[in-house]
Formats: structure tokens, sequence, C-alpha cells
């Protein structure tokens, strides 16, 4: 199987091992809609704080027992004036990554510092993931292909399921340059081998069967 390498790769492979335990301590709850400092044991959890101890901390009480994960990781853009900053140099990550990967960190090509980001969250999220789980990805074109060497080596070739395309802006983006980047992708791999049908959803024929708005039936 080819394998991706990069400048900080020898630096992060086993980072996830070495990332502190934090304990997680109640600050509020929900009760019918009103926030209470009483904890209600509904089994969720919002959690604030770095996302890398965050998924460390969940450990102890979740490994091995998610079914579903779905995560909408920086796309790497470049772009520094949207929501957030999708330029990978937030001074966050730029202490992080000269703490992890050293002096080296310094002279990282925007990929690199992304594949260092992603490997130690995407190794954490594979332990939290129950043997017949499966996880979602969001990305754009500016990533997908490392994502998914980084996914067969992490969660293995064959727990590829698939590259969903989804429909998001017909116009594109202001950024565009030749085409319309009217698209972005799910890609979705399991913890283990799964079942053929496992993804299969019953048709509604009804639904099926009613002509298009705009459109013609065939």
């Amino acid at each position: 199987m080819p394998v991706l390498n990069w400048i900080g790769k020898n630096k992060v492979i086993n980072h996830h091992m070495d990332v502190p335990y934090r304990v997680l301590e109640h600050s509020y709850g929900f009760n019918n809609g009103i926030q209470s400092a009483t904890e209600t044991k509904s089994g969720n959890k919002i959690i604030h704080g770095d996302n890398l101890e965050a998924l460390k901390s969940l450990l102890p009480e979740y490994e091995g027992r998610i079914k579903c994960i779905y995560i909408d990781p920086p796309y790497n853009t470049g772009n520094e004036g949207w929501v957030y900053n999708d330029n990978v140099n937030d001074p966050r990550i730029i202490k992080w990554l000269r703490s992890v990967v050293g002096k080296e960190g310094d002279d990282l090509s925007r990929h690199d510092k992304w594949l260092c980001m992603m490997y130690p969250r995407l190794k954490l999220l594979h332990k939290l993931l129950a043997e017949d789980g499966s996880i979602f990805i969001s990305l754009d074109e500016v990533e997908t292909s490392h994502l998914r060497c980084l996914m067969n080596e992490i969660f293995g070739e064959s727990n590829f399921v698939a590259q969903i395309t989804l429909l998001c802006n017909p116009k594109g983006r202001s950024q565009d340059k030749y085409f319309s980047t009217n698209h972005e992708y799910i890609t979705v791999y399991s913890k283990t081998k799964l079942p053929r049908d496992f993804f299969s959803v019953t048709k509604d024929e009804e639904l099926i069967s009613k002509e298009p708005v705009g459109g013609v039936k065939f």
C-alpha cells in the first residue's frame, strides 16, 4: 500500500500517546431548554477546549464505543477572512507545531501543517470508533487526496466505504479561477469490514414515483 510521507510525520505519528489525559469537569447543563449548573446526566457533552485534548479525555469512557463520527476539519483553502482562519497559521496551531515538530515546523508547507495537525486526531478518533462504527469527514478538493492516504494508513485501505459528492453551490466560489467549484466531498471509512448492505436505506417508492418539480418523469 502506498504511504504518504511529509515533513514532521515522524514527530506526530505517535503524538496521540503523549497527549495528556484531562479530567472533564461539569460546568453547565440544560433542563427543558433552561441552563442549569446541575448535572443532567443526559449523555450529551459539549466540550470547550483543544480538540486533541478533548478526544484524549473521551477515551476512558468511550474508547471503542462510538458508532458514528462526523468531523468537519479545516479545509486548508488558505482563506484567512472566513468564519475561522483556514490557512493553518492560527497562533495556537503554530505554537503546537513548534512544540511537537520542533524547528523544522517553521518551514512546513500548508499541506505539511495540515497533515501534522490531522494525524494524531485521526488516531484518537480511530480508537474511539466501535468495531461496527464508521466515520464521515467533510472536505473539498484541497486536501481530499491527502486525507485518503492518511485514512488508508490509519483505518486500513479495505475499510474505505465511499466518497460522497455533495452539491453545495451551483454558482461556485468567488475565488474560482477556471471552473465552478460547486461541490465538496464526504469521505467515509469504517473501523472494520462491514456487511455489503450496512448503509442501505429503504426506498420510498411513493416518493420515487412522483414527478420531479420542473422536470420530466422517466
